[in-house]
């Protein structure tokens, strides 16, 4: 899996919509908030690399 940088879009309760920056007509992609680095908010731009998650500015 190739690395990916997201933003967060929309956060409902105890999960995330997450959509990959740069990506044109992309969908936003679930993923539960216990998975999401400590401090993502609306707005958090992330990197992903194996899975993992982190904060990018």
């Amino acid at each position: 899996m190739e690395p990916k940088d997201y933003i967060v879009v929309k956060i409902e309760g105890e999960y995330a919509y997450i959509r990959e920056i740069g990506a044109a007509g992309g969908e936003d992609i679930f993923i539960a908030l216990a998975l999401l680095p400590m401090g993502t908010d609306i707005g958090t731009k992330l990197h992903c690399e194996f899975f993992e998650y982190t904060i990018i500015e």
